[in-house]
Order: structure tokens, then sequence, then C-alpha cells
């Protein structure tokens, strides 16, 4: 049995624990300790990480699979998971002591990027200050990672070019504070509040140029890590495949076992509902294999040993966002023939509604990407910076 099928197998089991506390998460805006100790048990926040650090160190397809296994039992569970393993494809920046200390086997590192906060630098290290938003996984993690632009005193310091100097960071999850403010419509299980820190130590080396990857740690040298920072972005997606699926599933469920009111009509018997099936079902179909291929495609080449092109790069994000996209098309029409049950608590459809879209906002993923992907298309600069990296 691969990897792979090993991990899969290690979610079914632990999918009681995950589907008896995603209400608990819903209600509570956070994912429930329960399910990241079985999801930590079970080894799924070391998709990515190297072998030598106890990792699986998984090709990006396979990573994807899990994480839209989980999300497909709860969108909670699987976001958290996929916040997790993405910030494990940020570490070849580090050094080696570094990479050691903060991504070890028991680690759950997570973060986001925007503002990038403030780093003073002293005689050992730095001092961090600043607040960020859409922490997903905040409660359970043992390390925060982020991006920090350096100052002297309250004096900004740029480079030759007039760009604030900024570097990769990672501060304990101990040194931050969370701020309850996730309010939202939908994913209230991720958990996404702000956190804040105010003059948090961090030593040194725990600040790394930021920039192009040049030279990875050394435990960084395998395939998986030349994809540098793309399996991260587009473990985004699992969750949206994930959700999409449990919708598609729940939809027949119902359509098998229900006659709308003031009908003769079983919905099973409905040619619209046949159809609005289909187009959901090929929805889902198509752009996962979309998505699949196009990270397939940019695995061979790292295997191969060969660097990932920008129009490579343009078609994994165009896959990206288009799966996002569809996902939501796709949900959209099972709220549809879902008809009143889709906006019952007791049904999981107006979640599986909420939750889509709010996947759809995220700025990796949004509509917007596609302007940069068709400046690809026209041999045009993109404007998207991380078709750099």
């Amino acid at each position: 049995m691969s990897t792979t099928d090993t991990l899969l197998n290690a979610v079914r089991e632990i999918e009681p624990i995950i589907r008896q506390y995603a209400p608990e998460a819903e209600r509570e805006r956070k994912l429930a300790t329960p399910v990241a100790k079985a999801m930590h048990q079970a080894g799924l926040y070391r998709l990515w990480r190297p072998k030598v650090f106890g990792g699986f160190e998984l090709d990006p397809v396979s990573g994807f699979r899990i994480i839209e296994e989980v999300s497909r039992i709860d969108s909670a569970a699987g976001w958290n998971l996929q916040i997790a393993v993405a910030h494990d494809m940020f570490a070849p920046w580090f050094g080696d002591q570094a990479a050691r200390e903060i991504f070890h086997v028991d680690a759950i590192p997570v973060g986001a990027f925007n503002p990038a906060r403030k780093a003073v630098p002293f005689t050992d290290g730095y001092r961090i200050s600043g607040r960020t938003s859409f922490v997903s996984g905040a409660h359970h993690a043992t390390a925060f990672i982020g991006f920090a632009h350096i100052y002297d005193g309250d004096t900004l310091r740029t480079d030759a070019n007039g760009m604030p100097e900024t570097r990769l960071i990672a501060v304990p999850a101990s040194e931050a504070e969370i701020v309850d403010n996730w309010n939202t419509m939908g994913m209230r299980g991720s958990g996404s509040h702000d956190v804040e820190m105010q003059d948090a130590v961090i030593p040194e080396h725990w600040a790394a140029q930021w920039g192009p990857l040049e030279k990875p740690g050394s435990a960084y040298e395998g395939p998986l890590y030349r994809l540098t920072i793309w399996p991260a972005i587009a473990a985004l997606v699992a969750p949206a495949l994930g959700i999409t699926r449990a919708a598609i599933d729940g939809a027949i469920e119902l359509i098998v076992n229900k006659t709308p009111a003031y009908g003769a009509k079983t919905l099973k018997d409905n040619a619209v509902v046949q159809s609005q099936l289909a187009q959901a079902e090929a929805r889902l179909g198509a752009s996962r294999a979309f998505f699949f291929a196009a990270f397939e495609e940019a695995w061979q080449e790292a295997v191969a040993g060969r660097p990932i092109g920008v129009t490579l790069k343009g078609r994994m994000q165009l896959a990206m966002t288009h799966a996002t996209l569809e996902c939501a098309k796709a949900v959209s029409l099972i709220h549809e023939i879902a008809g009143a049950s889709g906006i019952r608590d007791e049904y999981e459809f107006e979640r599986h509604f909420r939750d889509i879209h709010v996947i759809t906002q995220h700025g990796f993923l949004s509509a917007s990407k596609l302007e940069s992907v068709g400046q690809i298309l026209l041999g045009l600069d993109p404007e998207w910076p991380f078709f750099r990296f």
C-alpha cells in the first residue's frame, strides 16, 4: 500500500471524530482541539515535511487528495490542514538550524503574510510587532510564519531600489496573542482570527532573506521543494474540491428521498434536477482533472530537474482559479436543487454554499488572478508577483 493510501485510510479512521466536532468548530469559530489532535496523531500535518524531519514529502497531487478528503468531511478541518502543510513549503528559505527548530516532527506552522510586521534588530535577534489578519488555525499553532519589514528604531530600512527590506520570519505561538474577531458568512470553523505581537523576541536565524529561492536548506533539495511556493498556494483549492464533493453527495441522497411540497413528482424524476446534478458533477470533475493535471506536469518537471517556467506557472494559476470558480458554480446548482432544504440548519447545504463562496474571495484564488494569466498568454509581464517564485 502506498503512503498516500495509508494516509487516506487514516483520514477515514478519524472521520467520526471530525464529524462529531464539526458543529462545535462552526459554533466556536475555531477548529475543535480533539480534531487537531486526531490529525496530528495521524501524521496529516507532515504531508509535505521532509522525510529527515519525520515527514512524508509527498508529491503535490497526493497532498491535495488527502486535504480534499478531510474537507469532504468538514471544511474547517480541511482548511486548517491545508494551511499548516502549506507553511511547510516556506521552510526552504530558512537555514538548517532554524528549519530543525521551527519545522520539527510535532510542528503545526500557520500564518498570514499581509500586512508585514515590524522587525527591530537587537543584539541577539529581532523584536517583532504588528497585527496580521486571516491566521487560520491559530489556536493550534506552534509557530506563526509571515513577513516583516526591518526598522532601525522607527525608520523603515530600504534597499537600493527603495523597497522595504523584508524578512520571512517565524515567531513561537507563545509570543503572540489571538484577537477574537473571526465573524464571517462562511468558513467559520477555520478560526481565521487576527494575531498580534508586541515586541516578540526571535533569534536572528529565525528571520530569513525573502526573494526568489536560490539555495534551499539541506533538507529541502528534493523535487517537491523545487516547486517552491506553488503547492502552498494550490493547497487552498483542495478544500473547495472536498466541499463540492460533499454537496453533490448530499444532493444525491436528498434527491432520492425527497418529494417537493405541493408536487406529485419526486426530485429523482425531475428532469431539471437531473440536468443540474449532472452539470454540477461535470464542473467538479473537469476542473479537478485540469487542476491535478497541471500540478502533475509541474511535478514531472521538478523530478526531471527542469525549471518551472512562467508559462507552466500561469497554467497552474489558471487551473487553481478555474477550479475554485467552477466549484462555486457547482455548489450553487446544488443549492437550487435542495430548495427549502438548502436553507435549513439541519442540512449541510447552506454551510456548503456559504463556505465555497467565502473561498472564492481568497486573494490567491479569486477571479482577479485571471488577468495575470491572460497577461502571460499574451506574452506580457504578469502583475502577480508570485510568478517570480
